[in-house]
Parts: structure tokens; C-alpha cells; sequence
């Protein structure tokens, strides 16, 4: 968990790539994925979101907390789904292909399946790049990035610092935890959760004063180099574009058009094979 936000630092032809380029590549990937629900280009998204993890040399144990948090997140969405709408495909794709009967108004059929793969597939297409995104773009970069397409320099710096802190407090709120368990406050499985959650309130105490101290900290900081002051400032981490960062961004709009492309062939948001 703390190194859920941590900028994973290796030399890969991403980690070359400004931050802005790759917060640009990132939207239109994830716009262009929510889009469609053409499973030939959500396969294809999905294929190519894999290989650039694969050449961004990020382990899948340096961040599977978050992979781990998104499988779960999947799985419950999809279970939703079908218990809410067990025949949504159906009326999506307008044709019936019933393979077996559960119970009730609940049945496997062909086209639902094809849906929750369609829904699946977008999740495996955008959570990886999302994550290369922010293991591969230290958060100083990331605020140049966000002031570079538009955001208000002091809104770009909060969000650097709100990335830079979180893992901070993350590794505080462990620290605390185990001087409370070795004071005696039991957080294990083993107590009652009435139990758990005075032990966690014991926690969080000491984890907000420690975390306001620190505010105070960096607002002074702040205050004292007359942060704010100007209507526009430089970035230590801001970096010139290259020919890669270019190339990546039109990759970025050259997906968002294939994406409006196919509405116009399909005839809607669905590729429907039936």
C-alpha cells in the first residue's frame, strides 16, 4: 500500500517520455477505451496496453496492491451487473442465445457474456496505462504536466503534493499502528470488530496530528518563497518535448479516432457479431 503512488524509478522508453505527453496519451487511451464496445478494438487496446507495461520494465509486484484493488473492483461490478440486469445483452444486441438456466429470470446466454467480456476489456485496456502513468511520472513532472495543458499552476502543485505525501502518511499510519499494538490495542482478526475500530480510532488521532504538523510544515515553506505570488511560474522537473513525446500524443488522438470511427461502422457504440 505505500508504494501505491511512488514514481517506480527504471530506464525504459516511457520513463523518457515528459509527463505531459504521457497525461495527454493516457486520457485519450482511457477516452477512447470508454467509448466503444467494439470487443475487437478493446482486445486490441488491451494487447498493446500490456506490451508497453511490458516495456516500461514495471514488475506486477511493485504494484499490486492496485492491481489487487481493480481485480476485486471487476469482479463486483460484473457480479452487479448481471444480478441487476441479468439480460442486458440481450436487449443490446437483440437476439437470445440461451446456453443454460439458473433460476428464475437468471440465465447464461451468449450475448450477456459478450457483454461482461466487453466490460472486462475495458477495465484490462486502461488500468494498465493508468498505472504506467503514475509509476513512471515523478509527481513534480506530473504538476508541469498538468500546468502545461491549461490547470492552474497552484491546483497542478497541490495535486504533486497530495502524490508525494500519500505514501508518507500511509508509511506513518503503519508506524503508529505498531507502537498502538505495542502498547496493547489489538487490531488483529482475532478480536471483535467493535474491538478493531476503537483500535483503528487510537490510530487515527495521532495520524491527524501528525499529518496537520506536517501541513503547517509545508505551508510555511511555501509562505516563506512567496508561493503564489505570480500569475505563472517555472517547473524545476518540466522537461522539452521530442519527437517521441509528439508521436505519443497523436497516438493518443489517432485511438480517440478510430474509436469515432467505429460508431459510424457499427452503427452505434456495440459491435454486434449476432
Amino acid at each position: 500500500m505505500i508504494q501505491l503512488f511512488n514514481y517506480i524509478d527504471r530506464v525504459s522508453p516511457i520513463h523518457k517520455l515528459t509527463g505531459a505527453s504521457k497525461l495527454a496519451c493516457m486520457l485519450c487511451w482511457v477516452l477512447a477505451a470508454m467509448i466503444t464496445f467494439d470487443t475487437r478494438y478493446l482486445i486490441l487496446l488491451t494487447i498493446a496496453a500490456l506490451v508497453l507495461f511490458k516495456v516500461s520494465k514495471i514488475k506486477v509486484s511493485d504494484v499490486k496492491v492496485i492491481l489487487i484493488f481493480s481485480l476485486v473492483f471487476l469482479v463486483m461490478n460484473n457480479l452487479l451487473i448481471y444480478l441487476f440486469s441479468p439480460e442486458h445483452g440481450i436487449s443490446i444486441y437483440d437476439t437470445r442465445t440461451e446456453l443454460f438456466h439458473i433460476i428464475g429470470r437468471y440465465s447464461i446466454t451468449v450475448q450477456q457474456l459478450l457483454y461482461h467480456a466487453n466490460v472486462i476489456l475495458k477495465y484490462t485496456a486502461t488500468i494498465p496505462v493508468v498505472i504506467l502513468f503514475i509509476s513512471t511520472t515523478q509527481p513534480s513532472e506530473f504538476a508541469a504536466s498538468l500546468n502545461k495543458i491549461g490547470v492552474s499552476y497552484k491546483v497542478s502543485y497541490s495535486v504533486s503534493l497530495a502524490l508525494r505525501y500519500i505514501p508518507d502518511v500511509l508509511d506513518e499510519f503503519h508506524t503508529i499502528s505498531l507502537a498502538q499494538q505495542a502498547r496493547g490495542v489489538e487490531l488483529s482478526g482475532k478480536e471483535s470488530l467493535v474491538k478493531r475500530l476503537k483500535g483503528a480510532a487510537a490510530i487515527l488521532m495521532p495520524l491527524i496530528l501528525s499529518s496537520m504538523e506536517r501541513i503547517e510544515v509545508v505551508s510555511n515553506a511555501m509562505e516563506l518563497r512567496c508561493f503564489g505570488k505570480k500569475s505563472r511560474r517555472t517547473w524545476y522537473r518540466e522537461r522539452k518535448f521530442t519527437g517521441l513525446d509528439y508521436t505519443t500524443i497523436i497516438l493518443g488522438f489517432v485511438l480517440i479516432g478510430i474509436s469515432i470511427a467505429l460508431q459510424f461502422i457499427n452503427e452505434g457504440r456495440y459491435w454486434n457479431p449476432f
